[in-house]
């Protein structure tokens, strides 16, 4: 293994001075942040040696975007994470302006591989500026890890003619049979996104086989951060577009994710059989996903979105998280997503209602807190009567509040964090369908003081926010446009973080 390089191992000393220093209150409890600074994808999610390793776009020394790094952690529960030293710097020419995302996988000698995009900047001869985007690898141990001479292993004379070498990025790697396959981001001749797909002998040398999936237009611009995995007997592509337009309720503005469930045919191409967004919130972005020791499909998403990414608030010293991870599965050909199973491991204190009327604001003693999991099952208190909307307000206090609308007769869940603190003239409010039948639907809500993930009917459909409120802002209330009754049980999440 090759001594550190200067700027990598700058990057650990400055984790190690720091990281122990950074206020509780920052902190999520916990979720994945980087300890210190920014961080953004989630690379490399990937088991090793009997544990899962979690990597991420990483820029330690500003809560703000920088010349990309990785951080690192492991875990044995997808809940409590031991961090380890950052494990890439960009110190080579192919990546000296950032090494961008990527994953991993481990190799059948014992050492495990990071594929990622380098990216470099060239000056040409009208004064303009442009970044190119080649794949690298990286080889290690679990801790260090060793760029290789024949780095880079992809570069635009790798990508079909037309394409463009400055939008080639985000690999996802994984072994099938006797080989290893890569699915990576690419713009195409006609502007829009493509995933590309390539296979390896060896992990090493790559060849292409073609477009996975193509957009021509349809649902966004360049597609990131590819994820490829076969589901419950489907095959699934995960991708998150640059620059949607509306769909309906279904895809909102901006930058966004996108399922789609198929199959793929001998060309490896996906026959798609149906599309959907994988999230409806606010801040989720870049998920990844693994395959965990007992046949589970984990994902993991960066909890945060780039048009509120530059707005922080003063004085932190973190930017951004990770969503709890979530267990995958298809249900009548859509995603679903529910938290992990380990986190019932964590529960404290039960607090349970049965069958409480609710038409006016009600507040249930003990059903508070900013680090919880509640569950409210809600139900029209006389079936031939519907009810006209049933609202649960959060991170409640006099002035500030995030509220979950659901309104029956429109098959519509609305949620408005726009007293949440964030006083930035930002999107805040996210309405999106649900199929919810006879007025009943279950709602299951898990905080982490700054952050709120929403799981619609045993996870049909989840939205995810970033919370502002201070965590002393902890009321919560349930009220009701009409009558219904409502089952809540809430418990407190207990952690004891190891940093």
């Amino acid at each position: 293994m090759r001594m550190t390089s200067q700027t990598l191992q700058k990057a650990r000393d400055f984790e190690k001075q720091y990281i122990p220093f950074v206020p509780e209150e920052e902190r999520a409890q916990f979720h994945v942040t980087g300890g210190i600074g920014w961080i953004n994808d989630p690379n490399g999610f990937s088991t090793y040696k009997g544990e899962y390793h979690l990597f991420h776009q990483y820029y330690p020394y500003e809560p703000i975007w920088g010349p990309m790094h990785w951080g690192h952690l492991k875990t044995h529960d997808f809940i409590q994470w031991e961090r380890l030293p950052a494990a890439l710097a960009p110190d080579m020419p192919y990546d000296k302006n950032g090494c961008f995302s990527g994953s991993a996988i481990e190799l059948p000698d014992g050492r495990q591989l990071l594929m990622y995009t380098g990216v470099r900047e060239e000056r040409h001869a009208d004064g303009s500026t442009r970044a190119y985007q080649t794949q690298c690898l990286a080889i290690g141990d679990g801790v260090n890890y060793e760029k290789l001479d024949i780095n880079p292993v992809l570069t635009e004379k790798d990508i079909p003619r037309g394409n463009s070498a400055l939008d080639f990025r985000d690999p996802k790697i994984w072994k099938e049979e006797d080989a290893y396959y890569a699915v990576i981001g690419n713009r195409p001749a006609d502007g829009s996104g493509s995933v590309l797909i390539f296979r390896s002998e060896d992990a090493l040398h790559w060849q292409l086989l073609g477009p996975m999936a193509s957009n021509h237009g349809q649902y966004g611009m360049m597609w990131e951060c590819p994820d490829y995995f076969r589901l419950d007997g489907k095959d699934v592509l995960l991708v998150s577009p640059q620059e949607m337009s509306p769909i309906g309720l279904e895809f909102h503005a901006g930058n966004g994710t996108v399922c789609m469930i198929g199959q793929l045919n001998e060309q490896k191409h996906l026959i798609r059989e149906n599309v959907h967004a994988i999230d409806y919130g606010i801040d989720f972005y870049a998920p990844q996903t693994l395959k965990a020791f007992d046949g589970r499909r984990i994902m993991i998403a960066w909890m945060q979105n780039w048009d509120t990414s530059r707005s922080q608030p003063k004085g932190i010293r973190i930017w951004g998280q990770m969503t709890l991870p979530r267990e995958l599965s298809i249900r009548d050909g859509r995603l679903i997503q529910q938290p992990v199973r380990e986190l019932q491991n964590y529960y404290g204190e039960k607090i349970a209602y049965r069958n409480v009327p609710l038409s006016t604001e009600t507040i249930l003693t003990g059903v508070r807190g900013r680090v919880i999991d509640l569950t409210v099952n809600v139900r029209p208190a006389n079936g031939s009567v519907m009810y006209r909307s049933f609202r649960m307000n959060l991170a409640k206090d006099g002035e500030h509040v995030t509220t979950i609308k659901y309104k029956p007769e429109q098959g519509i869940v609305r949620v408005d964090r726009s007293r949440c603190g964030f006083r930035f003239d930002i999107v805040h409010v996210r309405e999106f369908p649900v199929y919810s039948k006879n007025g009943c639907i279950k709602l299951r809500a898990v905080l982490d003081k700054h952050s709120l993930e929403l799981f619609v009917n045993d996870g049909e459909q989840a939205a995810t926010f970033v919370l502002h409120t201070d965590v002393s802002a902890d009321v919560i209330s349930f009220e009701a446009d009409g009558e219904v009754l409502m089952d809540v049980e809430k418990y407190d999440l207990v952690f004891n973080r190891d940093e």
